[in-house]
């Protein structure tokens, strides 16, 4: 998914270095100071945010986009919480935003600038593009030491795993990161573990299923199941993610033996506003009604990505990675989402 806007991801990697779209790629300044050990606080955690808002955090990306001041979309949107996007391998099993900026960073200082406002974050690992972790690390033991450094750095009470691409599609890197997944919740029993994949129109696609199968075999302590329902040839985008949802309700509930409305509150949306890369059309209004829908099931996670979007385009034309190409007002997407009770 995504594959669009985070294709442009993949050209800077070669560079030297989610209870519950194309233009220029701007980076982040290049910082050299690295977290090298687990147990390393970069940002403390003293956020007032209310934990139980933690499925209502939209995709914010510092890469391009012309990102907002979180500050004031949070005043303006009742958003408290976003999904900092992405942390990859910075070449080896170490994260680094982007693969290529440490976690000590400006990323930090963005970070502390959202939590003195109120506000909290959920680092997303992973992503379409570029170098996971969960390849480039050789066991679950080191993947779940390079978790642990994000979670570290920044006091986390919540991370996302959006799994996509090879790191889906290969079982083995599966296995690992379920493993990984159930060494850090058993360290920190505490965190949320939100698990981001594709999806068919139908619910998810065949690595999907196995996943969640094999997380539910092996009791790996994921919290939410997160589809992002979109770039799948979609015409009624609402009425295609409920249909979704409900594959993917049916799965989780024949996995893990419960309930069609227990499994509702283990899953969640993560849908992308405005035009998406295949050219399907989520406005205001589809994005309502996939809102609706969740919380009338009491999904515990609804997102999209990205906040970078969330603004009408100049004389109303083609999407860019900074507006969304359809009739909104700045900021519409992440109001609806701020509306979302779980």
């Amino acid at each position: 998914m995504r594959k669009r806007i985070i294709s442009a991801l993949a050209a800077l990697a070669v560079a030297p270095a989610a209870i519950w779209a194309a233009g220029t790629i701007t980076p982040a300044p290049a910082d050299t100071a690295r977290v090298d050990t687990a147990t390393d606080v970069v940002v403390a955690n003293e956020s007032a945010a209310d934990p139980a808002s933690m499925g209502m955090a939209p995709y914010l990306y510092y890469g391009w986009g012309n990102p907002p001041d979180a500050a004031q979309l949070m005043q303006d949107t009742g958003v408290q919480w976003f999904t900092l996007s992405f942390i990859l391998s910075d070449g080896g099993c170490s994260p680094a935003w982007d693969g290529t900026r440490p976690l000590d960073g400006a990323d930090a200082q963005r970070i502390e600038e959202i939590r003195a406002a109120g506000g909290d974050v959920i680092p997303s690992i992973g992503g379409w593009s570029g170098n996971k972790l969960g390849e480039a690390c050789a066991d679950a033991e080191s993947l779940a030491g390079a978790y642990q450094k994000v979670i570290d750095a920044y006091e986390l009470k919540g991370i996302d795993i959006d799994i996509e691409s090879t790191e889906v599609e290969n079982p083995a890197t599966q296995d690992k990161v379920l493993s990984a997944v159930k060494i850090v919740k058993q360290n920190n029993p505490d965190l949320k573990v939100f698990m981001t994949l594709g999806t068919t129109a139908d619910g998810p696609t065949a690595d999907g299923k196995r996943l969640i199968s094999k997380a539910a075999e092996t009791d790996a302590g994921v919290d939410n199941w997160t589809i992002m329902p979109f770039n799948f040839g979609g015409g009624d985008m609402a009425a295609d993610t409920r249909k979704a949802s409900e594959g993917l309700n049916a799965h989780i509930a024949s996995s893990f033996g419960i309930s069609s409305e227990e499994a509702y509150t283990r899953q969640g949306i993560s849908s992308m506003n405005g035009k998406t890369d295949q050219g399907e059309t989520i406005t205001p209004a589809d994005f309502t009604a996939m809102r609706d829908f969740a919380q009338t099931n009491q999904m515990t996670r609804f997102t999209f990505w990205s906040v970078n979007r969330d603004r009408p385009c100049p004389g109303g034309g083609a999407p860019t990675d900074s507006c969304s190409g359809v009739d909104q007002q700045e900021w519409e997407f992440s109001t609806i989402v701020g509306g979302f009770g779980g």
